[in-house]
């Protein structure tokens, strides 16, 4: 092995946070083999916005990949469980519905659910496209168990995600990933040292002299970016024409009850207005474009819109949506808004940490550092960030809201031509295709597509060849069963309680009971 394929052994991570946290932890159960070493440099004296943040269901697997203990997890970082997003005034001002997660519907022949939904539409038993989802049917009920094993029991439809305080979540990570041989260094980094021959960082040095060598940087520095951004120069692709909201306000306030299982996302003049419920208080923000409302107006809306008085001081970001043009150039890569920012409008920033994560092992470099590699990466991590960007204009664009500059602004604006051709497709008749590994599947365009009014002009005609009154009988007896099955699970914030209480009460059995009924 000559020494330019000799493997890597130090890694460093510059900046804590969310994205440097789940980094350094997966790296120290994952890469850390007993001869790599694994840094992590941040400074106390750069604060972070600690808010509430929301997930999708795709996180389950990154604790799995840890091996977190899911009791231990909640407990820890506040968390609540998170079934789907509801949205108010989307569509129109007055309208509301929740994309749940999971499926809609079970698939018949071959052809998706919304197909004979859109079908039989206007029969009197059908309902909303969403009474057929597991998940939609808990949320409502305000009511939570973990999916059943039994795929033909309902509850097995049912999929989840978590609501958790974001700077909790850090400091977990922060614990396991130093159990496991993580060396912290505190410090702010002063300067970045570039080799000359090929332009490689190989070191960083601290603003109090002290330098920190590595072969393989990952920069999770926030919006800075100053490692891939400023020093290695991989330009800022701006997407603020298509998504305008440019900043935010956050603020928590007291919990309040029923502790409900979902997000909800309020449309408001110029953005809109998160509420992310955990166990010990409710998360709440208002992301809105400054070329349509000034930041006291702003402000003074959110504190207006609380279920409870505030608990602490606002605290505002600046942002510009858009995505690093390479997400790994040399031998940096850039993990969260080092790498681009995406509204959190669709929970997504998690995932895209997560993602950036995976990919990274699995075409973990050695010292020669392999242009196919980095080629790679850089072509599945910017086809990620494209697709949820034109899932999240979607949800402007799609809307009924009129005579206010910023919805008139959104839903008149020129959109990219890969979302312009998936709406004309379901519009015609309810084609939804998904397209190199996207983050959202069928039952996610279809539930906010129809949700904001795009219902389409037919369906598939294949949905013909099965008899109408089987196709009918098979829809009322799965809406029933949801409904039916989320009426007999626990309260969600009592299933909480038992799942994270020292020894479980006497009745602890009514989660297998209710899982294990078909």
């Amino acid at each position: 092995m000559t020494a330019d394929h000799a493997p890597i052994r130090d890694v460093v991570i510059v900046g804590g946070g969310t994205a440097g946290w789940m980094l350094a932890a997966a790296a120290s159960r994952y890469l850390n083999d007993g001869q790599r070493r694994i840094t992590l440099i941040e400074s106390e004296a750069i604060g972070t916005i600690g808010v509430g943040e929301a997930t999708i269901p795709p996180i389950l697997n990154f604790n799995e990949f840890l091996g977190i203990d899911e009791a231990e997890f909640v407990a820890a970082t506040g968390a609540s469980f998170k079934l789907g997003i509801e949205f108010v005034g989307w569509g129109g001002e007055d309208e509301r519905y929740l994309h749940p997660f999971g499926r809609l519907g079970r698939d018949l022949h071959g052809v998706d659910f919304h197909h004979f939904w859109r079908k039989f539409r206007d029969h009197p038993d059908t309902g909303a496209i969403t009474d057929y989802s597991m998940s939609a049917a808990a949320a409502a009920a305000n009511r939570f168990a973990p999916p059943a094993a039994d795929p033909r029991n309902p509850l097995a439809h049912l999929a989840y995600a978590y609501h958790f305080d974001a700077g909790r979540y850090a400091r977990f990570l922060r614990d396991y990933a130093e159990a496991r041989g993580v060396v912290r260094v505190e410090g702010r980094i002063a300067a970045v040292d570039r080799d000359t021959p090929r332009g490689h960082v190989a070191a960083v040095t601290l603003d109090d002299g002290r330098r920190i060598d590595g072969e393989l940087f990952v920069d999770c520095s926030g919006f800075r970016s100053m490692l891939l951004g400023d020093a290695m120069g991989s330009a800022f692709t701006d997407w603020s024409h298509w998504l305008p909201c440019d900043r935010a306000w956050a603020v928590p306030c007291a919990r309040t009850a029923p502790l409900v299982p979902y997000t909800r996302s309020t449309a408001r003049p110029a953005g809109w207005q998160w509420r992310i419920p955990l166990q010990h208080r409710t998360g709440n923000g208002h992301v809105y474009a400054s070329a349509f409302m000034d930041d006291q107006a702003a402000l003074d809306l959110l504190l207006a819109n609380l279920d409870a008085p505030a608990d602490a001081e606002p605290r505002q970001v600046s942002f510009k949506a858009g995505r690093r043009e390479e997400l790994w150039r040399g031998n940096v890569v850039g993990l969260g808004l080092a790498g681009g920012f995406l509204e959190p409008l669709e929970s997504t920033s998690i995932h895209l940490i997560q993602h950036g994560i995976q990919l990274l092992f699995a075409l973990f470099p050695d010292r020669s550092f392999a242009d196919i590699e980095r080629r790679e990466y850089n072509r599945l991590m910017t086809s990620q960030f494209d697709a949820i960007r034109d899932f999240i204009i979607l949800h402007y664009h799609a809307t009924q809201r009129s005579g206010e500059p910023f919805w008139d602004h959104v839903r008149t604006m020129d959109i990219p031509d890969t979302l312009a051709n998936k709406i004309a497709l379901f519009r015609e008749k309810g084609r939804v295709f998904r397209y190199d590994d996207e983050l959202f599947a069928v039952p996610s365009w279809v539930a906010v597509l129809i949700g904001q009014g795009i219902v389409p002009r037919g369906y598939d005609p294949v949905a013909d060849s099965l008899a109408d009154d089987r196709v009918l009988d098979m829809m009322a007896q799965h809406r029933r069963a949801y409904a039916d099955m989320a009426a007999q699970l626990p309260d969600h914030a009592a299933y909480i309680e038992r799942l994270i209480a020292p020894s479980p009460p006497r009745d602890g059995r009514i989660v297998s009971a209710v899982r294990a009924r078909g």
